[in-house]
């Protein structure tokens, strides 16, 4: 008679829950629902003389953090997993930034200077006509987020799809991302683009019928970062974990191996790529309304580059290692721009050949090493 197999072994743990074993990212979570509760009541119910309270600009600074931290997540899932550095990420953010800005400029109506209710302000004193076929469907919220996910998705895909297909790599594929940035940035700095020009887009009203200028949005949008990290955390980690996670990681150690072995590699590294993307969209689209504006300058070069010295300081390859790296480097910038504003590019060049040279794991590879040696 035939008996069930009761000895089967059982499916992994990493194979169901992604934070299986993940200590760190646990600790992440867990912070990260923490704050999204503690930040809004110590803004918006602890009075203004508590030691405790804190002000809108706080508010404001941690949720463009998050915001960081989300894009630098998506740039160590390609290069600390798949060996792909990316010099022009800043161009998927820039996008997911200039989707939401779309959305926000439709919603200022007849409150603009112009009082224009379909043109934005920067479109009737260009003396346009009529709105441009690509801004058809931004006053609607979900025609924004497919938008916010669409745009830099599809041109992570045709990029990836056209380096990845003729196997550029390395040196030769970073020079390629960092142009496509720069070229996009000159692109949107011309009036003709109809993306505002050298001012981009600003003087935003509302947010899905809010005031983003009340309290209670910014710590809304807060919230809404805090839970996009964590999100896009587990997205990751999930990635990382599974079957699909091994086989990238061994194409960043023996993409020829791999290859050889029989996978299509090309269709991996666009996938993931255009996954990273995404995730990077995300955060742009997160970061705009909390600053209230967007300019091509978040295409700038300068811009890519910084996202990979946070994700060196951090330790790539870690995840982990990126937000700590986010907020530590963001912090550090926030600090010596106001003390020493000429000296901060200084500042970051020597943290990037400091950690370089002597921390090549990061910081977070840092304690791993010490934890072990304890341990031994």
């Amino acid at each position: 008679m035939a008996t069930s197999p009761t000895n089967a072994a059982p499916q992994p743990a990493t194979a169901r829950l992604p934070l299986a074993g993940d200590t760190a990212g646990r600790v992440l979570i867990a912070l990260l629902l923490a704050a999204a509760v503690a930040v809004p009541v110590a803004n918006l119910l602890v009075p203004e003389g508590s030691a405790l309270h804190l002000s809108s600009y706080t508010v404001t600074l941690l949720g463009k953090y998050l915001c960081y931290a989300l894009l630098a997540l998506s740039v160590d899932l390609i290069w600390g997993y798949c060996g792909i550095l990316s010099l022009g990420h800043g161009a998927f953010f820039a996008l997911g930034g200039y989707a939401m800005g779309m959305y926000l400029m439709r919603q200022i109506g007849t409150r603009g200077v112009y009082s224009d209710p379909v043109l934005p302000d920067f479109m009737v004193f260009l003396n346009w006509e009529s709105l441009p076929w690509y801004w058809l469907g931004f006053d609607h919220f979900p025609v924004a987020l497919i938008a916010i996910l669409a745009a830099p998705g599809a041109l992570a895909f045709v990029f990836g799809w056209l380096a990845f297909r003729s196997r550029v790599t390395g040196v030769y594929l970073s020079i390629m991302s960092q142009a496509l940035t720069y070229a996009l940035m000159l692109a949107f700095f011309r009036n003709e683009m109809g993306f505002g020009g050298n001012n981009g887009l600003t003087d935003f009203k509302e947010l899905l019928g809010f005031d983003l200028t009340a309290d209670t949005t910014r710590a809304g949008l807060f919230v809404a970062s805090a839970l996009a990290l964590a999100g896009g955390y587990l997205v990751c980690r999930f990635i990382v974990t599974s079957k699909l996670g091994r086989v990238v990681t061994g194409v960043r150690d023996a993409e020829a191996r791999v290859r050889t072995v029989g996978y299509r590699v090309d269709h991996y590294k666009v996938w993931l790529f255009t996954v990273s993307a995404m995730l990077a969209g995300i955060a742009g689209a997160l970061y705009v309304p909390q600053v209230g504006i967007i300019n091509p300058g978040e295409f700038s070069p300068l811009n890519s580059i910084e996202i990979v010295v946070w994700v060196a300081v951090g330790g790539r390859g870690t995840l982990i290692g990126a937000v700590v790296g986010a907020f530590a480097v963001n912090y550090g910038k926030t600090v010596f721009t106001g003390v020493w504003p000429e000296g901060w590019l200084f500042a970051l060049g020597a943290l990037f050949v400091v950690v370089t040279i002597w921390l090549p794991r990061g910081v977070t590879g840092l304690f791993r090493h010490r934890r072990g040696e304890g341990e031994a």
